[in-house]
């Protein structure tokens, strides 16, 4: 056997190429003349025409649909429990203080406080956005959310 006559076992399928003569014939099962024969070219989908109607939207960019509102910064009744001792008062200014929340973000957001967490200790939230549970738990343990 030489090299030249070395087959694969599979040969690769080849795809059929239409509209070129061969298997097909005359037009190829592409009608007769007109613009919906050639090939790489048809009619403009409708949908085209009523996009090109929309007002330009530029410099959107590719978030454009979000929002400029700045979401609120999660604070868990863990991190509370760690950080604060009985008695004290849990507002964003003394989250900020103890390094709990940071950042530009922290400037402009609000504060919520979740109930991921157990509380023992007696706390007073001032200025924050407090989830069900996280009420419950604060006032379980005798504290009060403003």
């Amino acid at each position: 056997m030489q090299m030249n006559q070395l087959q694969r076992k599979n040969p690769n399928k080849k795809a059929k190429r239409i509209g070129r003569g061969g298997l097909r014939g005359k037009t190829s099962g592409r009608g007769h003349k007109g613009q919906k024969q050639h090939g790489g070219h048809g009619i403009r989908a409708e949908i085209r025409d009523q996009i090109k109607k929309l007002p330009k939207l530029r410099g959107r960019g590719k978030h454009g649909n979000k929002s400029i509102q700045p979401d609120n910064i999660a604070v868990n009744i863990a991190v509370i429990e760690q950080h604060f001792s009985t008695g004290d008062t849990v507002s964003p200014l003394t989250l900020k203080e103890r390094g709990i929340i940071g950042g530009a973000m922290s400037r402009t957001a609000s504060v919520k406080i979740l109930g991921n967490g157990d509380l023992s200790k007696k706390v007073n939230v001032e200025g924050c956005l407090v989830s069900e549970t996280a009420r419950e738990k604060i006032s379980k343990a005798g504290g009060k959310v403003a």
